[in-house]
């Protein structure tokens, strides 16, 4: 299932009220460098360059799942493990506890 798509953004606040204002998305949390926002069941996050590539995450069931079991933790303490398909695309590998 996917989790989240991730953009880079210059200005985390300015970038996330302007989907607020223009799609309605609900900001869940926002700081300096990250934002997750939500509109329905779809996820939104918003990064500062260098922090996190652009990204698809796809939610896993176990940490199992993770390829060659190398994960870290997000601040939310949810596992996660970035990849890349066979064109160069990022992938997060992302786990909920």
């Amino acid at each position: 299932m996917i989790d989240h798509i991730a953009i880079n953004v210059q200005n985390v606040k300015n970038s996330a009220e302007w989907y607020q204002n223009n799609f309605g998305f609900e900001i869940k949390y926002i700081d300096e460098t990250w934002a997750m926002l939500e509109l329905g069941n779809q996820k939104l996050a918003l990064t500062i360059p260098g922090q996190h590539p652009p990204h698809i995450a796809i939610r896993v069931n176990s940490l199992n799942d993770f390829p060659n079991g190398e994960f870290k933790y997000h601040r939310d303490g949810s596992a996660y493990l970035y990849d890349k398909d066979p064109d160069g695309n990022v992938v997060e590998y992302i786990h909920y506890p």
